[in-house]
This record gives C-alpha cells, structure tokens and sequence, in this order.
C-alpha cells in the first residue's frame, strides 16, 4: 500500500467530517481513547482503555513505581517492611477516605486481594500480575496488613504497584460500573458508546490537583482525534499515528513500553511445528515496517519485555527476512507429513495501534509469498479477546494472533506466567522447561533471577520459537498547547490527570 495514498484517503474523508462542538472548559480537559472501555472497574485497570480513565485517578495502589526514575514510592502504603521470605507488612496511609465518604482502611485492601485473585470474577490484574500466587492477608489492625504469598514473592512491593483498592463493600461477585476509590477524581457518569466523566475529588487525602475534570471521548479513527486537538475541540489523544505526528509543538514520540508481537498456536498443526515457525518469522520483513508504516524509532525486538527488564537477554538476535530459506523449511516439513497447505488464520485487533489494520495487510502479503495459505480476520475487542484466552476451542483452525504487551514495570513476572506458563491464563505452552525456569524465577533474587529470566527468554525465541516477536513501539501523544504535560513510558496504560497543568 502506498503511504502517501493512505495520508491522502485519510485527509480526503476528513474533509467530509463534521465535529461535534465541545465548550472549552478552561479547568477541565477533554482526552480522545482510541476504544471505548467494555468494562470500568478496578480490577480492569491493567487494560489500556481501562487503566487510562481508572488508575491512580479513581482508584490507588499501595505503591506506585515512577515510571522515570524507576523508583517504587508510597501511595496508599507509607511503608512496608519484610516479615520473613513469605510475607511483607505494610504500613497504611491515615485520614483517608473513600469518594462515597467511608474511612480506608486494612480491611479495604483485604478485600481488594481478596476480590481480584479469587476468580469469582474475571480480573484481569489478578490473572496477569498474580497467577501462579497463593496469596492470603492479614489484619494487624486498622492500619497495618500483613499479605504472605506461596510461593515467597520477594518483588511484593512491586506487584503492590498494580493491586487497585476498593471499599470492602464493593461486591465480588460481578464487576462495577460506577467505581469508588481514594483517588484524586469522582467518577460521574458512563455514557455508552460516547463519553465517561470524571470530577475532582473536594476529599482527597493528597494535594489538589490542578484540572478540575475530565471527559474521555471515543474516536476509532486516530487522524480524526489528532484533529480534534488542533482544532481545540480536545487536549490530549494519548496514541496517534506516526503519520500524524507533524506538529513539533504538540506531538510528543516517547518509548511506550508495548512490545508487539504474534502469538503462534503451537497446539494446532501445522504451527506445532518448529519449522513452520521458524518459517513464519524469516517470511516477515521487519525493516520494511520501519519508517514506513510504523514510527523509524521502533526496536526490533526478540522477547516481549523490554531491553530495560531485568533479565531481558541481549545475546537473542531478531529473525532476518530469509523468504528462500522460509519456502526450504516449508518443503522439508511438507515431506515429513505435516499439513503445511492447511489455511492459517491470522486474527488481529482493530484499534490496537494506529496503523495496527495496515501491519496485519503487509504481514498477511508476506507470508503468502512465502508458501502459506494466510486468511487475515480483523476483530473489535471483544471478539478478539475470546481467541486468545483460555478456555481454547478444541476444534479451532490453526492461528496467529496479534498481540501488544506492556510491562513498564520492570521485571518479566509481570508477564510470564499468563503468557507462557502452562497453567497461564493465555497460554498454549505446555512445557516443563518453560514453567521450571518461571517458577525459580520468580522467587529468585539478585542476579540468580536475572540469569534464570534470559535463559527463558533464549528459551522461547531459539528452543521453540514460540512467537514471532516483532517490535519494541514508540508512541506518539498529541497535547494541547494550553497543557504542560509530557508522556511518559507509562503513557500507554496509564494518565494521570494529577501530573498536567495548565500553562
């Protein structure tokens, strides 16, 4: 596909588009998603779409790490201390209240752990962040709680980091759709399917932020929200596409901590195959996608976490474009009875970067030409979600998924288990290797963890060669003039209304 003509169709239909006015409340700022939530609670909040509106904005966390200096500071928690290797004591924070008035306290953040591990509901931090733990807690008194995980989790404070609270009267069994928390903003009012508001919280525990509120509106098309904030109809669109990054004065590009990648059926022939896999990934040219399609600034990438994680191993080497040797592997595994003609179904996600829909196009064009029988299917949130996701369908056609990881937390726990585990939510790995090394590494230490993380990672990109890892991203936030706010890595699953001012 040309780009110019891509940029050229883009501009011709805006030019037919219409905006809704929106008065410019001096105090208040209007924030353009790219998707609108399915689902607002809490427990949600590791979501992007979820995370943007929620995360330290309605709800908190004991801890929050700084997504710059990489500092794990207090937040609800003052302090906390290590009991023995099973269990850690947190301090909390005093004289704070929830936005419904009632008092937090060490029961809340009980009920909390108690509410998102248990799976009496789908959690989505539960099932990233705290697979694999048996975790329990307990009350010292109203102002302490001691939390003991099994097996010893010696980075607790860390995971702390994504644990939303929520009043302990919250229920268990069914998600909210009107959060409560401590945070610094009022949840107001879901309108579906147009906006979700926000107003200042006049009880918050900390100090008074400058924006008095915020309404997040939905635009699918992200040249369209790009427009919105030069046309002071919107102050921030926290992805816009590379494309539209023009304007030096209100375009930020920042290191965005997602990986994309594809995750390969290994269950299913002919992709349980290794040399069907390893032909999948020399069929991609990924120095075709830079510069063009997606940001010059992107990383190619041989593992889902990034270069700055702990453990994340320098020696892997990205797969080359090799498209003859793509065609040998196909043949060999041909000989030896392997259904290479089955057709593969490759299922992406609409919306999930800008650009997203035209990277599957190429991506299908190019392992076409390589010998496979390639049907792309593109799918909104919901239908994607049930792909990749655990229960499987036993009579499902072999698949490719596209996927984008984030992990700005620096350690691949956060990942791991539910990618790769066997026991992992969204895993089709079955592999005694893979979940030894995962379960001593996470509750190693020191440089013990580090070694046993890139033996994993070398593990799942030369052994089985388990994806076909494609790119470290660069995102690209658009910000109204009127704001001082810079993105940061933790930009793509979080926004503080608390970090922007007004100049």
């Amino acid at each position: 596909m040309s780009f110019t003509l891509h940029r050229g169709l883009v501009a011709a239909l805006l030019l037919g588009c219409s905006f809704p006015a929106y008065a410019q409340d001096e105090r208040r700022v209007k924030i353009v998603l790219g998707e609108e939530a399915q689902l607002i609670d809490p427990c949600m909040a590791s979501r992007s779409d979820v995370g943007r509106v929620v995360l330290q904005n309605i709800s908190e966390t004991l801890t929050v790490l700084d997504p710059r200096s990489a500092d794990l500071r207090p937040r609800l928690a003052m302090s906390w201390t290590q009991v023995d290797d099973d269990t850690w004591q947190f301090k909390l924070r005093e004289g704070v209240k929830f936005s419904d008035g009632t008092a937090f306290d060490a029961k809340d953040v009980a009920h909390s752990i108690a509410r998102t591990t248990s799976g009496a509901i789908n959690c989505e931090i539960g099932v990233k962040y705290f697979g694999g733990l048996d975790i329990s807690t307990d009350v010292i008194d109203a102002q302490t709680i001691e939390i003991t995980t099994n097996p010893a989790q010696p980075i607790l404070p860390v995971l702390m980091s994504t644990m939303t609270i929520v009043p302990e009267e919250t229920a268990m069994d069914e998600h909210t759709r009107s959060p409560v928390g401590t945070g610094p903003y009022i949840f107001d009012e879901w309108k579906a399917g147009q906006s979700i508001s926000l107003s200042r919280n006049p009880s918050y525990w900390g100090e008074t932020p400058e924006v008095e509120g915020a309404t997040y509106l939905f635009r699918s098309d992200r040249s369209v929200a790009a427009l919105m904030v030069e046309n002071g109809e919107a102050d921030i669109v926290p992805n816009i596409a590379v494309q539209d990054a023009t304007n030096t004065d209100t375009d930020f590009a920042y290191p965005n901590s997602e990986t994309f990648f594809l995750r390969i059926d290994t269950q299913v022939a002919p992709l349980n195959d290794r040399r069907v896999r390893e032909a999948l990934n020399l069929a991609i040219d990924r120095e075709a996608f830079k510069g063009s399609i997606l940001s010059s600034e992107v990383v190619s990438a041989t593992q889902i976490v990034p270069p700055t994680t702990i453990g994340s191993n320098d020696t892997l080497t990205p797969y080359p474009y090799d498209p003859e040797k793509a065609r040998s592997l196909i043949e060999e595994a041909r000989a030896d009875g392997v259904p290479v003609d089955t057709p593969i179904k490759l299922i992406g996600r609409t919306g999930i970067f800008p650009n997203g829909t035209e990277v599957m196009e190429a991506m299908q064009a190019m392992l076409s030409d390589a010998g496979f029988k390639v049907d792309l299917n593109m799918y909104d949130v919901a239908e994607w979600e049930n792909f990749y996701t655990k229960p499987f369908a036993e009579d499902r056609s072999p698949q490719i998924i596209q996927l984008q990881h984030d992990n700005a937390k620096g350690d691949p726990v956060f990942s791991m288990f539910f990618k790769y585990h066997s026991d992992g939510l969204q895993s089709v790995l079955e592999d005694d290797e893979v979940d030894r090394l995962i379960d001593e590494a996470t509750v190693a230490t020191g440089e013990a963890r580090a070694d046993l993380w890139k033996q994993l990672f070398a593990r799942l990109h030369d052994d089985i060669i388990s994806d076909i890892v494609m790119f470290h991203m660069v995102g690209y936030t658009r910000v109204s003039e009127r704001l001082d706010f810079e993105p940061s890595i933790a930009t793509n699953s979080e926004l503080q209304l608390a970090e922007i001012s007004f100049r």
